[in-house]
């Protein structure tokens, strides 16, 4: 059974005073997509952070949240220090960088010491008190999100070179790319590398047809 996307596009943070919030995100070099107002009751403002594809908004009418109560949102970078000078520099309050003992163990001061995705770690909050979670990410896992992360890229273009060797010993005449890339897209969202080439394998067929 095939799966629809449903991409996660906005977030909503509930904020005290609108302006503040706008200018404290615009600071950070969020772009303003939007802002705009029907009468007194109603205003919505829409940022999204550099090179993100999910924005958040507040304004008036927007939330019934209490401002402030947004916690845990997580901000993934591929550097974590240069990352936490920017936004530092930029006005918002940062936390040192950090690390814990393990999964989940003993909260450490710096990053990790093997420098591993997933486990490096800052936090900041807006003026309303939302807070934010910033997480160094320098190789995905498969499956969970390929972005401009040249590894995690050349990694899935190996496996789908190995698995297309495969398909290609009882295909008939093909374009190998089109393979790639649904392979590459099936591993992104989701599925196993077996069920990858699967699916690549009946996108080829459908193709044909």
């Amino acid at each position: 059974m095939s799966t629809l996307d449903t991409k996660l596009e906005v977030v909503a943070i509930p904020v005290t005073d609108v302006d503040r919030a706008k200018r404290f995100y615009a600071n950070l070099g969020w772009r303003l997509d939007a802002d705009f107002a029907t009468g007194d009751a109603f205003r919505i403002v829409q940022l999204t952070p550099p090179g993100s594809q999910c924005s958040i908004h507040f304004g008036k009418g927007v939330t019934t949240g209490v401002p402030g109560s947004v916690q845990g949102s997580f901000l993934i970078v591929d550097d974590i220090e240069a990352a936490r000078a920017d936004l530092a520099r930029k006005g918002a309050d940062v936390s040192p960088v950090f690390h814990y003992e393990g999964i989940r163990g003993a909260r450490l001061a710096g990053v990790d010491p093997e420098r591993r995705s997933y486990r490096s770690w800052a936090t900041f909050s807006d003026p309303d008190g939302n807070g934010w979670f910033l997480q160094e990410i320098r190789t995905r896992l498969p499956g969970r999100g390929v972005g401009v992360d040249v590894a995690s890229l050349t990694d899935l273009l190996r496996e789908a070179e190995q698995r297309h060797a495969v398909y290609e010993l009882t295909a008939p005449q093909h374009h190998w790319p089109a393979f790639y890339a649904a392979y590459i897209v099936a591993r992104e969202r989701g599925s196993g590398p077996d069920d990858a080439a699967r699916r690549a394998a009946l996108h080829m067929q459908g193709s044909r047809s």
